[in-house]
C-alpha cells in the first residue's frame, strides 16, 4: 500500500495524539552560546572550479583571496583551481586541482588507465534522485568509489590547503578549531544533497556533530546577495547605464569595458586582499524599504541558482522573497554542445571509445576548448582556433582508416573548418550556436521568475558567477531584461561568493527569513471522524476509535522562517499506559498533505523517549512538547516530556533513511 506501514499498527502502539492545536512561534529560545573563532575560511566549492578566502575576525573589513596556484591555463585567471582530484592506483589521495590535472596528464598512456582521476563530480550531488553515504561517483577510467570520499579528500585539501597559509601568515601553527569553516552549496540543491556536504565536511575534520556550529552550509546565491549589498559603485558594471561606468564611456561595447575593468581590477589585485567597507553600497539607496526587491542570479559551471530578495533597513538584513529556483543551466551546458558537436564530425562511437583509452587527451582538448570559450564575445567576427592534441589526430586515423581533415570535410557541418596547423577552425557564429541551448534556458528560467506574483517591482538583476564573465550570456540577459531592471555585475564576478560566503561566516544573523524547501510535519493519531477520515485509516484500541498515519503539519513549503525560529506543538501519549513513545518525522515537497501515506511524503527523523519514571496515572494527560527549530541547513527536532523535563534531541536526516 505504502512506503510506510501505519506507525500505531508496527509499533506496539507508541502513537500520539495532539493534545491542542497550539502554534507556538518563539522566535528566541535558546540561542546558542556564540563560540569565539580567530578566522573564518570560506570555501567555494564548485562544478568546474573551486577555491578559499578567509578573514580575521579582528579585522573584518579585510577578505583574503587564497595564494595563487602553480599551474594555471592561458586565458583562465586563475585566483580558483579546477575542481578535479586524483587518487592513486590504491585509492589513496593524490592530488588536487591544476596539480591533479597536470599530473594525470603526464602519466603514460598505459599507467594512467590505473589511476582514478575525477572533474566536475559535484553535479552528482544534483542529479542523484535517491542519494546516500553510499553513493558512488566513476572515475575517468570507469572505475567507481564513494562519493562521500572523493568530497571529504576534497574538503580535507583545502582544509589543509588553508590551514598552512594561516600557519605562514601567522608565523606560528593554525589549529583547526581556531576556525569557522563556511561551506557554499547551490540554493535548488535538495536537503539530502547539502547534508551530505556537511557529512562530507565532519569526514574531513573541519566540524564534528557534537560542534555542528563550527561549520556553516551557506547558499551560493545567498552569499552572493550579502556581498552584492556591500558594493560601491565603482566594483560593478552596470550594463544598463547610459552614463560612463568606471570611468568608460558606454560607447564601448559590453565587452571591451570588461576587458578595461578586468585590467583595472588585476592592477589592484597583486595584494589578494579586499576591502569590504562596513556599510551598505550607495546603490541600495535607491531602493524603497518593503517594496523594491532584487534578484540574484548566481550562474556557475553545473547549476544556474535564482533568488528574490528583499533588504531590510537600516541594518541592511535580507529577506528571501520567492523560494530558490535554477535548474542545471550552467557553463558545462556549452561543453556538452562542443561535446555534440565534436560526435556529429567524427562520430559518437569515436568520441566515447577515445575517451576511455586516452582520457589524458580528452582533457586537454577540453582545456583548449575552455580558453576559447572564454573569448566567445557577440560582436566577435575573426575564428576560433582550437588545437586538437596529436593523440587525437593519430587515433583518429587508427580508428576510422582515414584523416580527421576527411572527416571535416565529409561532415556537413558548415561553420568549422580545418585549418593546415592542426586546429579546429570554428567561425564565431559556430561558437555561438554552442551557448545557445544553455543561454536560451537562463533566460526562460528568468522570465518564468519574473511573472510570479511576488516578483514585482524588481530593481536589480545581479548576474554573479563563473558564467557571469561570457560577454554572450551578459547581452542575453541585458537585452532580455535591461527595460525592466538595472543589470549590474560585480567586477570581480568569479569570486563574489567566496567573499559573500566569507561575510556570512562572519556575521551569520545576516540572512533573517528564509523559504522553506519543504513541509514538515510529524505522524499522529486523530479521533476518527465518519465521513470525514478515509474508512482504512480507522483504528480501535481500547474502544477508541483512532484515524492512523495524519499527517500533523509543523511548517508548509515556501512558507516564511526566521532563522532560529521555533515551532512548538503539544501531543500526548495515544493510551496512558504507554511506556514509550515514538514521534516520526516526515517532509514533502507538496504544500498539503494530510496522511504521512501520501506519496512523496518521506521520513526523515524519529524522536523516541521514555516515559518511565513518573506516576503517569495522575488525572491530567501528559504532555509531550515537540519544537523544531529552523537553522542554517539543518534542521533540529527535541521532544520535552513535561511532567519530568526528559528530553531528546535529534537532526533532521535526508540520507539515513
Amino acid at each position: 500500500t505504502s512506503t510506510y506501514s501505519s506507525p500505531a499498527k508496527s509499533l506496539g502502539d507508541p502513537g500520539i495524539t495532539p493534545l491542542s492545536p497550539s502554534h507556538i512561534v518563539d522566535s528566541d529560545a535558546d540561542v546558542a552560546v556564540e563560540q569565539i573563532f580567530l578566522v573564518v575560511v570560506a570555501i567555494d566549492f564548485g562544478t568546474t572550479s573551486s577555491g578559499y578566502a578567509y578573514s580575521f575576525t579582528k579585522e573584518p573589513e579585510c577578505i583574503h583571496v587564497m595564494r595563487r596556484w602553480e599551474g594555471g591555463d592561458p586565458g583562465v585567471s586563475n585566483q580558483k583551481t579546477p575542481t578535479t582530484i586524483l587518487l592513486t592506483p590504491e585509492r589513496k589521495f593524490h592530488s588536487f586541482g591544476y596539480a591533479a590535472r597536470d599530473f594525470y596528464h603526464d602519466l603514460d598512456p598505459n599507467e594512467s588507465k590505473h589511476w582514478l582521476y575525477f572533474e566536475k563530480f559535484k553535479m552528482k550531488l544534483h542529479t542523484t534522485g535517491n542519494l546516500t553515504m553510499e553513493t558512488d561517483l566513476t572515475a575517468a577510467n570507469g572505475k567507481k568509489v564513494k562519493a562521500l570520499e572523493i568530497f571529504a579528500y576534497a574538503l580535507q585539501f583545502f582544509k589543509e590547503q588553508a590551514l598552512k597559509e594561516l600557519s605562514d601568515q601567522a608565523g606560528a601553527d593554525f589549529e583547526n578549531s581556531e576556525v569557522r569553516w563556511v561551506i557554499t552549496v547551490p540554493a535548488i540543491w535538495k536537503q539530502p544533497a547539502k547534508q551530505f556536504m556537511r557529512q562530507a565536511a565532519y569526514k574531513a575534520g573541519m566540524a564534528t556533530p557534537e560542534n555542528p556550529e563550527q561549520l556553516i552550509i551557506a547558499l551560493e546565491p545567498e552569499a552572493a546577495s550579502i556581498y552584492c549589498r556591500k558594493l560601491r559603485l565603482h566594483q560593478m558594471i552596470d550594463l544598463s547605464s547610459r552614463a560612463p561606468v568606471n570611468g568608460y564611456s558606454p560607447s564601448d561595447t559590453v565587452g571591451t569595458g570588461f576587458t578595461q575593468a578586468k585590467e583595472h581590477v588585476r592592477r589592484n589585485r597583486q595584494s589578494r586582499t579586499f576591502l569590504v567597507e562596513n556599510v551598505i553600497g550607495e546603490i541600495w539607496s535607491e531602493l524603497e524599504e518593503g517594496s523594491d526587491r532584487y534578484i540574484v542570479v548566481d550562474s556557475g559551471g553545473g547549476t544556474v541558482d535564482m533568488t528574490v530578495h528583499q533588504i531590510r533597513l537600516p541594518e541592511g538584513h535580507l529577506k528571501e522573497l520567492y523560494k530558490a529556483t535554477g535548474g542545471p543551466y550552467g557553463s558545462l551546458g556549452v561543453d556538452y554542445e562542443f561535446e555534440k558537436l565534436l560526435c556529429k564530425i567524427f562520430g559518437e562511437d569515436f568520441i566515447d571509445q577515445f575517451k576511455i583509452k586516452r582520457p589524458a587527451a580528452w582533457v586537454d582538448l577540453m582545456i583548449a576548448f575552455e580558453s576559447r570559450k572564454r573569448a566567445a564575445a557577440p560582436d566577435r567576427t575573426n575564428p576560433l582556433n582550437i588545437t586538437l592534441p596529436f593523440s587525437f589526430i593519430d587515433y583518429y586515423k587508427k580508428f576510422r582508416g582515414h584523416s580527421v581533415e576527411h572527416a571535416l570535410r565529409k561532415s556537413n557541418v558548415d561553420f568549422v573548418k580545418w585549418s593546415s596547423q592542426g586546429m579546429l577552425r570554428m567561425s564565431p557564429d559556430a561558437m555561438n550556436a554552442l551557448f545557445k541551448p544553455t543561454i536560451d534556458q537562463i533566460v526562460q528560467h528568468l522570465s518564468d521568475v519574473f511573472d510570479k506574483p511576488e516578483v514585482t517591482n524588481v530593481k536589480f538583476l545581479f548576474l554573479v558567477g563563473g558564467f557571469a564573465e561570457s560577454p554572450l550570456l551578459q547581452q542575453a540577459v541585458q537585452s532580455a531584461f535591461g527595460s525592466r531592471c538595472r543589470v549590474i555585475i560585480p567586477q570581480d564576478v568569479g569570486l563574489t561568493i567566496l567573499k559573500g560566503a566569507v561575510l556570512f561566516g562572519l556575521d551569520p544573523a545576516v540572512i533573517k527569513v528564509r523559504r522553506s524547501p519543504l513541509t514538515y510535519g510529524v505522524g499522529v493519531l486523530n479521533r476518527f471522524v465518519e465521513g470525514k477520515h478515509p474508512p482504512e485509516k480507522l483504528l480501535i484500541k481500547d474502544g477508541t476509535r483512532w484515524c492512523t498515519d495524519v499527517f500533523d503539519k509543523f511548517i508548509s513549503a515556501d512558507q516564511s522562517v526566521a532563522l532560529g525560529e521555533t515551532v512548538t506543538r503539544s501531543y500526548t501519549p495515544a493510551k496512558p499506559s504507554q511506556l514509550v513513545i515514538v514521534i516520526n518525522i516526515y517532509s514533502s515537497e507538496q504544500d498539503n498533505v494530510s496522511f504521512i501515506t501520501e506519496s512523496g511524503v518521506k521520513k526523515c527523523g524519529t524522536l523516541r523517549l521514555d516515559l518511565t519514571g513518573t506516576d503517569a496515572s495522575g488525572p491530567n494527560r501528559r504532555e509531550i512538547k515537540t519544537l523544531m527549530q529552523f537553522g542554517d541547513t539543518e534542521i533540529k527536532a527535541i521532544a520535552i516530556d513535561v511532567a519530568t523535563s526528559k528530553s531528546v534531541k535529534v537532526g533532521i536526516d535526508f540520507l539515513n533513511y
